[in-house]
């Protein structure tokens, strides 16, 4: 991971050479991103099934073209079928790998009155946490002003769980919107 600057200075926080005015921060607040392993591994099962579904059917059609009159062709399409889906099956296990073989990260998130968001790590959880009060001052107190060094958190969103885990009961129509 690299480092970067996270610092306070004229009501902007710097996080890198990314700027937020500290008016538009809406929440500050530490915790751990998990990855999304079972939906990896679900949508893993899904192209695998999906795979073996075509493949088998391209071979059926190939061995019943095999049937009325060129083997030769048959042949080809056999093997290119099967090349395909190895290599899809690879493909999709190697991204699988890649997201349940990733690591829980602790992360500080500045949230902002628009979409943007900014997320930190540090090798030390405590430092994060010791940060929100102090950007939380900073917010209320315009002439504040410090820095530190943090981490670049350098991950796939998508891969993660990330955001409050809400359980909603009663009510009709309630929708929930996520990031992706």
């Amino acid at each position: 991971m690299r480092s970067l600057d996270l610092r306070v200075g004229k009501r902007l926080l710097w996080v890198g050479a990314a700027a937020y005015p500290l008016q538009n921060i809406t929440r500050v607040y530490t915790f751990t991103m998990t990855p999304r392993r079972k939906d990896a591994t679900m949508l893993f099962l899904k192209r695998a099934a999906l795979t073996l579904a075509v493949a088998f059917g391209l071979t059926i059609l190939a061995a019943l073209s095999a049937i009325g009159s060129n083997q030769s062709l048959a042949g080809g399409i056999l093997t290119f079928t099967w090349l395909g889906a190895i290599g899809a099956f690879v493909f999709s296990l190697v991204e699988m790998l890649s997201v349940v073989g990733a690591p829980p990260q602790y992360v500080l998130a500045v949230e902002t009155s628009g979409p943007s968001i900014a997320m930190v790590t540090s090798s030390d959880p405590r430092q994060l946490d010791q940060l929100v009060a102090p950007i939380v001052q900073a917010i209320e107190n315009p002439e504040a002003e410090f820095q530190v060094k943090v981490e670049q958190l350098f991950v796939n969103p998508k891969n993660y769980h990330f955001g409050d885990n809400v359980n909603m009961y009663g009510g009709s129509g309630n929708v929930g919107v996520g990031h992706s």
